[in-house]
């Protein structure tokens, strides 16, 4: 075998956007799934949360009423499995009113303009 074939490929970048209100369709939970996924199988994680999944991240949620499973507590493993680079947008945020201090967990500010230069960096894309 020659030194190349016994060479870790390259870990992918990926970059998931998450657009979705966190109740409401399953898709916000599947995005967390997948995203923990890609990290366990060592791939290079980026979460971007903007429009209304800038919600995902607020704290204090309480679906009990509309008899849902609380998204919030699932993001305490993203640290746990890396995944460190995570960005809302800053001006989704300003439109709901939210603030960085109103999150679980510790995110960046990403302006537009950088979320465009951000996005032809990755390997792949995922839109939920």
């Amino acid at each position: 075998m020659t030194d190349t074939e016994h060479k870790k490929p390259k870990p992918k970048k990926l970059l998931f956007l998450n657009r979705r209100a966190p109740y409401g369709c399953s898709l916000p939970r599947e995005a967390l799934d997948a995203v923990l996924m890609a990290s366990a199988f060592g791939q290079q994680v980026t979460l971007v949360f903007l429009d209304d999944g800038v919600f995902q991240l607020k704290k204090k949620q309480d679906p009990a009423d509309i008899e849902m499973k609380n998204l919030s507590k699932t993001f305490a493993a993203l640290e746990m499995y890396g995944v460190n680079e995570i960005y809302v947008e800053q001006a989704s945020m300003q439109k709901r009113g939210l603030t960085l201090a109103q999150l679980l967990i510790p995110a960046q500010f990403i302006a537009t303009q950088e979320l465009s230069l951000m996005l032809e960096q990755q390997d792949q894309v995922l839109s939920f």
